[in-house]
Formats: C-alpha cells, structure tokens, sequence
C-alpha cells in the first residue's frame, strides 16, 4: 500500500461528515479533487470502505475499522510536529474550544494574545448553538467551552469570565404589541433565556437559527427580541436599536469557560487556563468595560 497523510485525512473526514461535499469544505478543498484522493485511497483496498446509495453515504465495517487506525496514525504524525516544537522551546499542540454563538463576540478577546505569544499551536475553535457545544463538550472532542448557561446532565469544572446581560430589544422603543417576538432555535441559551421570560404569552412567534439572523430581523422592524446586549452595541450607538424597558430586565447570565470534571489537561490546554486567570480582569477591563 502507497497511502498519504493527506489520504488519511480526506477519508477521515468524509466518515465523520458522512458527506463528500462537508468533508472538502472542511479540508477547504474542491468536491472533485477530494473525489480523486478518496477514490486512490479506496483503491488500495480489495473491500469497499464507504458506499453510496441512492444519496447517502454509507461506512462500511473494514471502513470503520479503518477509520480508527487512520485517526491514531495522524494523531502520532502530529505529535511528532509538537515534540519537535518543545525540543525547540516552543509551547505546542492543539487547543480546541466550541463557543456559544453569541460568544463569537467574547471568545476573541481572550484567545488573541494566547496564540500571538504561541504560534506554534495548532487552534480549532467550533461556534454553535448551546446544545453542540454541550455535545462536542460530553463526547471529549474539545478542551473547553465557552457557555452562559451550565449543562444540567454533565459533572464540569469552570472558570467565570464576565456578565452577559440580556434585554429586549427593537427598532424603536416603543413596544408594539402586534408586532410577534422572535426565538432562537430549540437548543440556544437565548432561547431559553426568552422561553422563560415570556413563558406561555399568547402573541405571534417567529423562529430564526442565529442571533444574526434574529438581529437582523429586529433592525428590519419585523418584531422584538431578547438579545444580549454584547451584540448589539454597535447598533445601539446608532440608534438603529433600542432597549425596551421591561420589569424583571435585563437578563444576567454569566459567560465561563467550562472543561469536563476530572480532565487531564494537555500542556497547551493547561497553558491557556493559566493565561485567562491570570489577564481576565485587564482584558476585560480594555474590552468590555461600560
């Protein structure tokens, strides 16, 4: 057999999207290139390790089987690059955290000097809603979470970031009552956050699946919704949006990175947990200060 790093990697991609077009997206590649390394790869093999039919993509046994071994050869392969940054005196490895949609706003400011001051590590970071996060979280693929609401179902440890305070918010600041509310999807923090607030009220409700998407509609004038206020800022410095005062408002809900409860941190991970205790105050202080 004459198979690749790169093969590896492409046919463990495909497996874990059970797609050929997720998969070169993912490798930031064309459908067609990826098609033609998946299929030398295959052809080094005298059983079939994926199959199609009709639309869908199937794994076979020898595939999964395959799949596993593929996953503990890269794995060695970069480890092998990460040995060699420590014999250089670089800090290296992979850090992998999810983020909470709405943390795409804070996640950022506590990442940038990190991964300035160390190049040489290998950085993933995955931006969902609350329900991925919690999954990539319980199914140990990530080292952190960045949350504003702590899992029920799962032991973590954490460490307290800053407020996330939420408001209702519109195109003006009157409230008009035939106007309907809009939701984030089942799963988001927001959404829950706004299932409890207004609990069963009878009023027309949309559903949108990010809070772009939710901002948006609220600028257009479509309706209302609790947005927190970290995304909106520079909207209400225009004044193209407005708080709308309600009792029992805003919000306040605390963003933390969380890492599953007895988790051996690998160096990278260790070093960045150090890096957020020691400069939360001052970054929070340049960045978010009122």
């Amino acid at each position: 057999m004459n198979y690749t790093l790169h093969q590896l990697q492409i046919f463990v991609e495909v497996v874990r999207f059970k797609s050929i077009t997720k998969a070169a997206a993912s490798m930031h590649m064309t459908q067609p290139a990826l098609s033609i390394q998946l299929k030398n790869f295959q052809q080094q093999f005298e059983h079939p390790l994926i199959e199609i039919i009709g639309k869908k993509l199937y794994v076979t046994d020898l595939g999964n089987s395959i799949v596993e071994i593929a996953e503990t050869i890269l794995n060695q392969a970069q480890e092998i690059k990460y040995k060699t940054k420590e014999y250089e005196g670089l800090l290296s490895g992979r850090l992998r955290i999810s983020s909470a949609s709405t943390g795409k706003y804070v996640i950022p400011y506590f990442l940038s000097k990190f991964l300035m001051n160390h190049k040489s590590i290998d950085f993933t970071l995955d931006v969902s809603n609350k329900s991925s996060v919690i999954q990539n979280l319980a199914d140990n693929i990530i080292d952190f979470a960045l949350v504003s609401v702590l899992p029920m179902h799962l032991e973590v440890e954490e460490e307290r970031l800053m407020p996330n305070d939420l408001y209702l918010v519109g195109d003006s600041p009157e409230f008009d009552s035939d106007r309907p509310l809009i939701f984030r999807e089942e799963g988001s923090a927001t959404r829950l956050a706004m299932d409890q607030y207004f609990g069963n009220v009878e009023r027309k409700r949309l559903m949108l699946t990010s809070n772009e998407a939710v901002k948006q509609a609220v600028l257009a004038g479509i309706g209302y919704s609790i947005l927190p206020l970290i995304g909106i800022k520079n909207e209400l410095k225009s004044g193209s949006l407005h708080l709308i005062k309600r009792p029992d408002l805003p919000i306040t809900t605390t963003w933390r990175l969380i890492w599953l409860k007895n988790k051996k941190r690998s160096p990278v991970a260790e070093a960045y947990l150090n890096y957020v205790r020691t400069h939360k105050k001052s970054i929070i202080d340049t960045y978010f200060a009122s």
